[in-house]
């Protein structure tokens, strides 16, 4: 009982939520695997309809810049709020056949030739925005774990003679952990889910029919390490 006690006492010595409160920023780097499923749903003759899918599946390396404010809740608890922002982007096409006019599914995220032909169509993805909540247990006067919740947005671009859908909106989960340094430096890693809601267009009425439609559902997987400064 006496080494317990002893123990305890030395880690609730150790144990101090003021390491990690206040402002920070960082910059990070990401390994990001993006699934990108789409469906088309067209009438080529004006008749019935035809259903393609498609399924690309990205992995990248992502740049980017985080800024928030930790909360301390006493000496092992934190509440952390802040926002991140991330470049990259993903890509998803239905190429068309010009002499009828039906879609086919094309999945290649190299391709530079964004609308070579009337019935085509593009959905590209990036700049993704996050902005989270993470509750923080305080391990040592040194080292901590959080569990984040966040709303992430990201910008959609398309091409073709498609409407415009909304910029998409998900929902993302992440367990990490911070280090920080004596000087306020900290490194912190993590490991996280994103899933988006799906986008959905139909066509505008000049090469592609208004009865025409298209829908993309990205789901993100990712990795991160970060890189930051405490104040």
């Amino acid at each position: 009982v006496f080494t317990l006690l002893l123990v305890n006492m030395s880690t609730t010595a150790q144990a101090d939520s003021s390491n990690f409160a206040g402002p920070y920023i960082g910059v990070s780097a990401s390994g990001y695997g993006i699934q990108l499923s789409g469906t088309s749903r067209t009438s080529p003759t004006g008749g019935t309809f035809e259903k393609d899918e498609v399924s690309l599946g990205q992995v990248a390396p992502i740049t980017g810049f985080e800024a928030g404010y930790a909360i301390p809740l006493g000496s092992y608890l934190l509440i952390d709020v802040g926002a991140s922002l991330f470049s990259g982007e993903a890509k998803l096409e239905f190429h068309g056949d010009q002499d009828n006019a039906a879609d086919t599914p094309v999945t290649d995220p190299e391709s530079t030739n964004f609308d070579s032909a009337p019935t085509d169509v593009s959905f590209r993805i990036d700049n993704m925005v996050n902005y989270y909540i993470a509750p923080t247990l305080v391990l040592s006067d040194t080292s901590s774990l959080y569990v984040k919740v966040g709303l992430t947005g990201a910008q959609v671009e398309v091409s073709g003679d498609i409407s415009q859908p909304s910029n998409l909106s998900g929902t993302t989960w992440a367990l990490g952990t911070r280090t920080v340094l004596a000087s306020g430096i900290f490194i912190k890693t993590e490991a996280g889910y994103t899933d988006y809601n799906g986008i959905s267009v139909h066509g505008n009425g000049t090469s592609i029919a208004v009865v025409n439609s298209y829908s993309a559902d990205p789901t993100v997987a990712f990795g991160t390490v970060a890189l930051g400064f405490r104040f």
